[in-house]
């Protein structure tokens, strides 16, 4: 018996029309391109910025070399009161002070006067100086040669020389004051004047280098803020179509910002340029005239972590001059 075959089912409407989908697909980015284009963005932009200075070499240097000067003088004067702090540092003699003994006190007594104030508290080093040694330095200060038989009496009393330890003025006027009443000593003297003049120096010095560096500081920021906001006018209407384009703030910026850290890059080397101009121009003078007192003394440089210092002060003004500028223009620039 034949099998009657049946004709194949024509497809329904709903399974032959397919929905087609619609909408754009979206697609993930990872991280690690993300990393990868944000850093080709920053190389090329930086690159583009450099390359926008050396157009202008001119008014480029002339941008430079006004942040040079402006880091110059304070760094001078830091590099002064660093010599000054190294000097408080080496001048123990300063704080010295001169128990001068009785005349005609005897010899074990000076000694037991010394072994009593190198037990005392706050008391570094005591060193003696008889009466004899001290005709003696006195001689030979002077030129002289006297012998014993030509002075029937020795006029110079025994002295002990004593180094404190605090360096406050008021703890060793209380360690003079607590070393008078020792049995034999006669005066004490010490220098406090200079220590005060010394301390008051510094003071002073501590605060102009800090004030100068401040003012400095803002004109730097002055400097490159008014060169970016040159920069940022110039280029007005290309902000303004890639703003449109959907640019952010921060893209915006960053071209002036690389600006910004060029200008404080080339600042920051001119000025040490200038300090190792300047430090060669002046040691040769300044070593003569030490010479001329006895002493050796040569102007300090900046070293390594000094330039390091100054390099990166100066590109980070120059960095918050070109943030500040560009932060101030973009309600004006931006379309509304």
């Amino acid at each position: 018996m034949n099998q009657r075959t049946r004709p194949p089912r024509r497809p329904t409407r709903a399974a032959a029309v397919q929905p087609a989908s619609r909408g754009a697909r979206t697609q993930r980015v990872s991280w690690e391109n993300r990393y990868h284009a944000w850093r080709r963005h920053h190389r090329q932009v930086s690159s583009e910025s450099f390359q926008r200075i050396r157009k202008h070499p001119i008014a480029s240097a002339l941008t430079m070399l006004a942040i040079a000067v402006s880091f110059v003088l304070p760094a001078m004067l830091w590099l002064a009161m660093s010599s000054v702090n190294a000097l408080d540092g080496r001048l123990d003699d300063g704080s010295q002070m001169t128990l001068y003994m009785k005349p005609g006190t005897d010899n074990s007594v000076v000694e037991r006067a010394a072994e009593q104030v190198r037990q005392t508290a706050g008391v570094a080093k005591v060193s003696v100086i008889t009466a004899d040694e001290g005709l003696k330095e006195f001689q030979q200060m002077l030129g002289l040669s006297l012998s014993s038989g030509q002075l029937r009496d020795n006029p110079l009393p025994a002295a002990l020389i004593v180094s404190p330890q605090p360096r406050d003025t008021a703890d060793v006027q209380a360690l003079a004051d607590k070393l008078k009443v020792l049995p034999g000593v006669d005066e004490v003297r010490m220098d406090l004047a200079w220590l005060q003049r010394l301390k008051a120096i510094k003071g002073l010095g501590n605060r102009l280098v800090l004030a100068l560096g401040v003012l400095f500081g803002f004109g730097v920021i002055l400097i490159v803020g008014n060169t970016v906001r040159l920069s940022v006018e110039s280029r007005r209407h290309e902000i303004e179509v890639i703003t449109l384009l959907g640019a952010t703030q921060g893209f915006v910026r960053r071209p002036f910002l690389y600006t910004g850290a060029w200008y404080g890059a080339g600042g920051g080397v001119l000025a040490l340029l200038l300090l190792t101009l300047g430090r060669g121009w002046l040691s040769a003078p300044i070593r003569a005239l030490a010479e001329s007192y006895g002493s050796q003394y040569t102007l300090p440089g900046p070293g390594f972590s000094g330039s390091l210092l100054l390099f990166t002060c100066s590109i980070l003004l120059g960095l918050l001059g070109a943030w500040v500028a560009v932060s101030h223009h973009w309600a004006r620039i931006r379309p509304r």
